[in-house]
């Protein structure tokens, strides 16, 4: 079943690159694999995943242990800040980087550590109270003092999209997200770059990616629906 639901996710990625003329090879499809037994991450991994996305810090270790170590991991989920030193060194990239105080923990295991972490900076962009992420107003400015933390580096940005049913209604936001990144690139900011865009999800992944998404993070369009742990 997953290595279907992967081969359907794959060619719906493609299908949106084509559309948009873009080169498939330029978007990185995520599991996201919260709450799922280390057997799926196997089945996924055997049909070639290589990139996952948890969203809790101690799930995200228990399965980097458990797992092939060339597996990229990916935190997507809030971060507190007194986990942070369970993901440094072990994570390919933290998606959910939403303040300067949860960025410097971030570079104060870094340091102990003596590894560089790259970071994407939540936004907000629909205003929701219920998501995490700042304020596209303020994202300027909290990007220009992260980038002076010297082991943290800023590689874009990530959204998480309203829950709709028609994946259209999100088309904006998308473009709002990569409007954002546009202006500041634009700045050419020391440390920062903007070529990731963290966007769309199993029900509309496919307008992010035609909206210039390079990571989209689909889990129950892989695994199936979610289970509770």
């Amino acid at each position: 079943m997953i290595g279907d639901n992967l081969a359907y996710v794959r060619q719906n990625i493609a299908d949106a690159c084509t559309r948009a003329g873009r080169d498939a090879d330029g978007v990185t499809l995520i599991a996201v694999s919260k709450t799922k037994p280390v057997e799926m991450l196997w089945e996924a991994y055997e049909a070639g995943v290589r990139d996952f996305g948890e969203n809790r810090a101690l799930e995200l270790v228990d399965k980097y242990e458990a797992l092939p170590k060339d597996i990229r991991w990916h935190m997507i989920g809030h971060l507190q800040r007194n986990k942070v030193r369970y993901l440094v060194g072990r994570v390919a990239m933290i998606h959910s980087v939403d303040s300067l105080r949860l960025a410097q923990e971030i570079q104060k295991e870094a340091e102990k550590k003596q590894v560089q972490v790259d970071i994407l900076v939540e936004v907000n962009v629909a205003g929701e109270a219920s998501k995490f992420g700042g304020s596209r107003e303020d994202t300027l400015q909290l990007v220009q003092e992260i980038a002076l933390l010297p082991s943290v580096h800023i590689k874009g940005l990530m959204t998480v999209a309203p829950y709709v049913q028609n994946p259209e209604e999100n088309r904006g936001i998308f473009r709002n997200l990569r409007q954002l990144a546009v202006d500041i690139e634009r700045k050419s900011i020391d440390n920062v770059s903007m070529n990731v865009l963290s966007m769309g999800m199993t029900g509309d992944y496919q307008v992010a990616v035609e909206e210039g998404a390079a990571c989209v993070r689909v889990g129950t369009g892989i695994f199936g629906d979610r289970t509770v742990m």
